[in-house]
């Protein structure tokens, strides 16, 4: 039969090495070939390429119209980041040409926008770029071949935004009862905002406990989803990393002199989609008994591009020396260790290699964490007035929390 004929029909990027995808930026090239092998002779009417980018969000809410009426809301969004089209083989006389049995290839080549954002695949909305070949011949269904490829936008964390630290306090009273037992605070900082993957984020921050019972303190890097669409939103949460302080007696006093918070590989910080946004950010809990949890939050960026060890990092070296003098942790070493470029930590052969994104899932926040501080890091939708929701899948009583946690 005349559709046994083709024996391979797939799409190929220039630069892919073994078990290695090439990954792409704004303003790049996208090279390759589209690989057609025949047992026969073939007639062909054409062969077109497409390459589309798209953001697209989407959920569903359950509403009420009264006491015995619900329905199903339905919020969905879509924006075309990239769109070529290119014809690769087509008769000059509109009919169809004979190819002959063997191997041919096609090239290919198109310049992507000089922004795009970042490859992404979330719980309610993603971005997926993907390049398209369709192979065309009289009286047999169309042959289609496919390839997802990767973008990720370039992020500097070496910027004066991203280079300035970070610091905040908060005090609670701790209560039971009706009655006082003392005061709770909590003061932390970092020494700047930006990071990327396979970096260390020393935690300075100090605990005085005034309670009369044992406090915990813990803190964790968050991982915030948000998804729009008609004006409403949703958004999901996920911890990416996270540590435990040691409990803090009544009376006493803790200082974390720069506890390590490494960042696994997740992707970057989105910031400048219309549909979805990815952000960080550093929370800071101390758990207390009896008491809704004391929460400290301090925004993060993720980045791909390091921070420079030398040269530009001069005017950060300073910024931070003065930090940790403020914090009484002396000088800093003479030659601090610079951090891992970004595709070291996040691009995996054997991840390339399936096609799947560079970035492994997160966790969700409510599963396999261990305490009540991540008790109700999970999904939680909010959409303009009225100024409440109703979620159509409440937690049960085992999961819903005592109060709002970090």
């Amino acid at each position: 039969m005349l559709f046994d004929k083709v024996k391979a029909f797939v799409v190929q990027l220039d630069g892919a090495s073994a078990g290695a995808e090439p990954v792409f930026s704004g303003g790049q090239a996208v090279a390759g070939r589209v690989l057609l092998e025949l047992a026969g002779p073939a007639r062909v009417g054409s062969l077109k390429l497409r390459a589309r980018g798209r953001a697209h969000v989407h959920w569903t809410e359950s509403r009420s119209a009264g006491s015995s009426t619900a329905y199903t809301q339905s919020y969905s969004e879509r924006v075309e980041v990239v769109s070529h089209r290119a014809t690769l083989l087509a008769p000059d006389t509109g009919e169809t040409t004979t190819l002959p049995p063997g191997r041919h290839e096609f090239p290919f080549s198109f310049q992507l926008p000089p922004t795009l954002v970042t490859s992404f695949e979330g719980k309610h909305g993603s971005v997926r770029y993907c390049i398209k070949a369709t192979l065309h011949r009289p009286w047999v269904p169309a042959r289609r071949a496919r390839k997802v490829f990767t973008v990720i936008e370039p992020v500097d964390i070496n910027t004066p935004a991203l280079l300035a630290p970070q610091a905040g306090a908060l005090e609670k009273v701790a209560r039971s009862w009706y009655s006082s037992r003392g005061l709770v605070s909590l003061s932390a900082k970092i020494d700047r905002k930006g990071y990327t993957p396979g970096e260390v984020i020393p935690v300075f921050a100090e605990i005085d406990n005034g309670s009369t019972r044992p406090v915990l303190p813990r803190a964790a890097v968050v991982q915030t989803q948000t998804f729009m669409a008609r004006g409403a939103r949703k958004q999901k949460r996920a911890v990416v990393a996270s540590l435990s302080g040691e409990p803090v007696g009544p009376g006493r006093r803790a200082l974390w002199q720069g506890r390590a918070l490494r960042i696994p590989p997740v992707g970057p910080s989105i910031l400048h989609c219309r549909v979805l946004h990815v952000d960080y950010s550093l929370k800071v809990c101390v758990d207390i008994p009896g008491t809704s949890k004391l929460l400290l939050e301090l925004p993060l960026v993720i980045g791909t591009i390091p921070l420079h060890p030398f040269g530009s990092r001069s005017s950060s070296v300073g910024s931070r020396a003065s930090f940790l003098l403020d914090w009484g942790l002396g000088a800093l070493p003479e030659r601090p260790e610079a951090p891992p470029e970004y595709s070291e930590v996040v691009a995996g052969g054997e991840v390339a290699a399936t096609g799947q994104s560079p970035f492994p899932p997160l966790q969700d926040a409510d599963v396999n964490l261990e305490g009540p501080f991540f008790a109700y890091i999970q999904e939680f939708r909010y959409r303009p007035p009225p100024l409440y929701s109703e979620d159509p899948n409440p937690p049960s009583e085992a999961m819903r929390p005592r109060s709002m946690t970090c």
